[in-house]
């Protein structure tokens, strides 16, 4: 099974405003809710692709209620702990005259040690060596930033296999207990080392970098760029496939959505990597945070993956 947590869920409020301008009145000419927050993300587009998995995570008061009811609508198997507070909401505008996405996300509700103990247990209960571990997004208020770095530690210590995505902290934490795969985009993985890219080879070394701390696949995605792929045993290079950006949104969640489904199915590489990719790229052709399996599906046609073994 391939299981999500997401700790700081959202209801992702999406406006598109032709023209966007801060400081003055803006009409939407276009507005859909939906439930969001990377992992929940990473659950809802494994149901686009075909797959399954169970999402896990921490909600709170009619915002929260409206995302577990949102995600049962569409069979997909949830379970949450709630707290005291309201799930934030995360304001995403759209703007197709100036091709910008301004996003505007709230802190979210406090979260106890107590809760995050009720949700560990949760995770814990019952995992075999089978499971695939997703652990993604940002904590809210309450939640140590070494919580993923904690629950990987766990979970290898069972031969269980995690993703990883996250920022800062959380990311340069996380990585110290060797996740099976790391998903950063470039800027993260540029602010994690402190560096700046100017190259293939340069972001492939700074990947490298994660290998050696015992990740099995390090996957960096450079927005219109494409992305690149590095393991001890080959390097791949994919270029972006050009299309219209109408939000960025959940991109990222749906590249690791497909790597992690690949992965659990055992897919090969190739077949894997032009997975991640067009699901990637199918989410920035739609306002909402999850892909279309029509897009997808059209778009695996149009990638080129490039192989270098060592």
């Amino acid at each position: 099974m391939i299981i999500t947590v997401t700790l700081n869920p959202a209801v992702d409020k999406v406006m598109v405003i032709k023209d966007f301008k801060a400081g003055s009145v803006n009409r939407a000419s276009e507005m859909m809710v939906e439930a969001g927050g990377k992992g929940i993300n990473v659950s809802k587009t494994i149901t686009s692709i075909g797959g399954s998995s169970k999402a896990l995570g921490i909600l709170a008061g009619q915002s929260g209620s409206f995302i577990e009811k949102s995600l049962q609508s569409m069979n997909i198997d949830c379970e949450f702990v709630y707290v005291e507070g309201e799930t934030r909401t995360n304001v995403k505008i759209s703007d197709p005259i100036n091709n910008m996405v301004t996003d505007i996300n709230e802190p979210g509700p406090f979260v106890s040690q107590d809760a995050v103990d009720e949700l560990s247990k949760l995770l814990f209960n019952g995992l075999g060596k089978e499971d695939l571990l997703i652990f993604t997004g940002s904590t809210p208020q309450g939640v140590n930033k070494d919580i993923y770095k904690y629950w990987i530690t766990a979970a290898k210590a069972f031969g269980i296999r995690c993703v990883l995505d996250a920022d800062g902290e959380l990311l340069a934490n996380g990585v110290e207990a060797g996740p099976y795969l790391v998903k950063p985009n470039i800027h993260e993985l540029e602010r994690l080392y402190g560096a700046q890219t100017n190259s293939t080879d340069e972001i492939i070394e700074l990947a490298e970098r994660l290998l050696e701390k015992g990740t099995e696949m390090v996957a960096v995605s450079c927005g219109e760029k494409g992305a690149v792929f590095v393991t001890s045993s080959w390097v791949v290079t994919v270029e972006g496939i050009m299309t219209t950006v109408k939000s960025t949104v959940g991109a990222g969640d749906a590249m690791v959505a497909a790597l992690s489904y690949g992965l659990h199915e055992k897919l090969k590489p190739e077949e894997i990597i032009k997975l991640a990719v067009a699901s990637g790229t199918a989410t920035v052709m739609s306002y909402g945070n999850q892909p279309s399996k029509v897009d997808i599906d059209s778009l695996i046609e149009q990638i080129n993956v490039k192989f270098r073994y060592r």
